[in-house]
């Protein structure tokens, strides 16, 4: 199939024909590099992200899971090597008692995804992938390995390896939860792209959704400075700027989040879950609190951070993890 010029703003239905056409192997290799390098080029729009990401939604494994489930996570392509924030935030947040579908891969532009840092905690991803429907259900988080769900990325692989650059599928994956969540706090790397992908994310049915970019270009809430806000409830956006003194937080240097390899990041959050105090809590505990407003958890952000601090210093998020290694 020949696909679309991409130099002009496609239209939703020629967007998500040429996506189908992409996703379903219809088209020639060279092509699809020209395609998807012209369209980053120009910069994507609100409705080439929904069209693409309706697309990748109709072909992925699903599963089930209850339906207050959320999830937190983010673009990824920041170029921080921070620890991992919203890994940690999803247990913060489970303990809670709010349901996690935590969907995430391997470290991609980082030194340790979400799927690395799990697996050094003693996470059997295998297991974890087969009994994720129960482990949701049962002990109210599972770890939804992303190449496990979207077999139709598989044969991409090779031509985004060699196309080397971000591109629109990088901005997928937030959008493509296999749990089809209604609730979400996603973090986007640029500020500029709050608004595009928050357009796109209202028009892909969400009940509740939180965009964010710190504004140095972080994939989360920054505990850095100021970060932009997108929440998204009933098709409508309003806009906002949150920052970490705002909710009673102390402002920390970047460098203070920095991650490493997989042990490193591990055992950074297994501090944290221990009751450490740290820029790292404080990164978590803001994060957290942006989930459990998306969640309908609380009403304020300051009892978000409130909440989130006693599922760490009471245990539970510690125990919650216990529970979820020892159950795989």
């Amino acid at each position: 199939m020949m696909l679309p010029d991409p130099r002009t703003n496609l239209s939703l239905d020629d967007a998500k024909t040429a996506f189908a056409a992409i996703l379903d192997g219809k088209c020639d290799a060279d092509e699809i590099k020209a395609f998807l390098v012209e369209l980053a080029e120009r910069t994507e729009t609100a409705t080439e992200i929904m069209a693409a990401a309706t697309e990748m939604r109709a072909r992925m494994v699903a599963v089930e899971a209850p339906a207050n489930a959320i999830d937190v996570c983010g673009t990824g392509g920041d170029g921080s090597h921070s620890l991992n924030i919203s890994t940690a935030t999803a247990l913060v947040v489970a303990a809670c008692d709010i349901p996690m579908a935590k969907h995430g891969n391997r470290a991609a532009s980082s030194k340790s995804g979400a799927a690395d840092t799990l697996e050094a905690l003693g996470l059997d991803l295998a297991k974890a992938a087969t009994n994720g429907e129960e482990s949701l259900r049962e002990i109210g988080i599972a770890f939804f390995f992303a190449p496990n769900h979207h077999p139709a990325l598989g044969s991409l692989a090779p031509i985004r390896k060699e196309i080397g650059r971000r591109t629109i599928f990088n901005l997928l994956g937030p959008l493509c939860n296999p749990a089809k969540v209604k609730r979400q706090l996603i973090g986007v790397a640029s500020p500029d792209l709050v608004e595009t992908y928050a357009q796109a994310a209202a028009g892909l049915g969400y009940e509740k959704a939180m965009i964010v970019s710190g504004e140095e270009g972080l994939d989360e809430l920054s505990i850095s400075g100021p970060s932009k806000v997108a929440m998204i409830e009933g098709g409508q956006i309003a806009y906002s700027v949150i920052a970490p003194e705002d909710v009673g937080l102390k402002r920390h240097d970047a460098n203070a989040i920095k991650g490493g390899n997989a042990h490193f990041n591990a055992a950074a959050l297994r501090q944290l879950l221990l009751g450490e105090k740290s820029a790292y809590r404080d990164a978590v505990l803001l994060n957290s609190a942006g989930a459990l407003l998306v969640a309908e958890e609380v009403q304020s952000w300051e009892d978000g951070v409130e909440e989130a601090a006693e599922a760490i210093d009471k245990g539970l998020a510690n125990a919650l993890l216990n529970c979820w290694i020892a159950n795989q």
